[in-house]
């Protein structure tokens, strides 16, 4: 099921109205779970950072042993084909994915050069401004490369996402915060985090637990060329129960304050809202 409409797919060299089936059922990807993808967003007439979400897929697919089959420049130029059926002002996700066709030996190792592609288009509104969401603690952890894939943006790695924003809504919070294996803070269950202290911004360190997102990176540079202080560090839960501001940072919303994390509360404040506004002027001058 599509989560927003006016749904297209480019599959098999062309494109597609709906939400057509892209899959069959002994695909590797169907029952072993070898799928990746990525997201990018079309707002204005702009696409901001769709090359580095597009590199991204095929770095994504290589992680997971999925031979890549589309350069990033024609997966970027496939996209903007598409979205010349879309207005001007629609906001659109952008989602390339790359799945294994078949498998070696027991069936369980991808085979090499056997993978499907496509890229969906559907229209999913921007929260406004004022939209924000609250955080609890959960009991499930980011994983380590070790155990899982976590430098790939993988449809295997979701099921967890979703743990952890299950138990969160049970609590009657938005999402969640999340620990890692040493049980510091890496990042909410569906984006990046951010937190604010004494006009300083801090976010934990990318330590291979977790994709330290393309917005995540631009909301940094864009901070730091405006002359705010960005730490990348260990942050524990108590850092954040101690911040005077805390966000989301993430390629659907892209900015989603924080009101509170499980009985500490946060103003909208002003540096969340410069974020933003750095962000959108970024976007738009590109």
């Amino acid at each position: 099921m599509a989560t927003g409409k006016n749904v297209r797919t480019y599959f098999d060299g062309k494109w597609h109205d709906g939400d057509v089936m892209i899959m069959r059922a002994a695909d590797h990807g169907s029952w072993l779970g070898t799928t990746v993808f990525d997201g990018a967003r079309f707002l204005d007439g702009v696409a901001p950072d769709i090359e580095a979400h597009c590199a991204r897929a095929n770095r994504s697919a290589e992680a997971l042993m999925i031979t890549p089959t589309v350069t990033t420049e024609d997966m970027v130029q496939i996209a903007w084909e598409g979205l010349k059926s879309y207005p001007k002002d629609a906001a659109v996700y952008i989602r390339p994915m790359y799945w294994a066709l078949d498998g070696n030996d027991l069936g369980i190792a991808p085979k090499p050069g056997a993978t499907g592609f496509a890229l969906c288009l559907e229209e999913i509104p921007m929260a406004p401004p004022e939209a924000t969401t609250t955080l609890a603690t959960t009991r499930f952890r980011r994983p380590v490369l070790a155990d899982n894939v976590c430098n790939a943006k993988a449809g295997c790695l979701y099921p967890n996402n979703a743990r952890m924003l299950t138990e969160a809504r049970s609590k009657g919070y938005g999402d969640a915060l999340v620990g890692d294996a040493m049980g510091n803070v890496a990042e909410a269950a569906s984006a990046n985090a951010f937190m604010v202290r004494d006009g300083e911004l801090f976010t934990p360190v990318a330590n291979g637990t977790f994709l330290a997102g393309i917005t995540r990176a631009r909301h940094m540079a864009n901070l730091r060329a405006e002359g705010y202080t960005v730490h990348e560090t260990v942050l524990t839960f108590d850092d954040f129960r101690k911040a005077d501001e805390v966000f989301l940072s993430g390629n659907l919303m892209k900015v989603t304050p924080v009101t509170e994390f499980e009985g500490t509360t946060y103003a909208h404040g002003p540096v969340t809202k410069t974020v933003r506004e750095l962000y959108w002027d970024w976007a738009r001058s590109t």
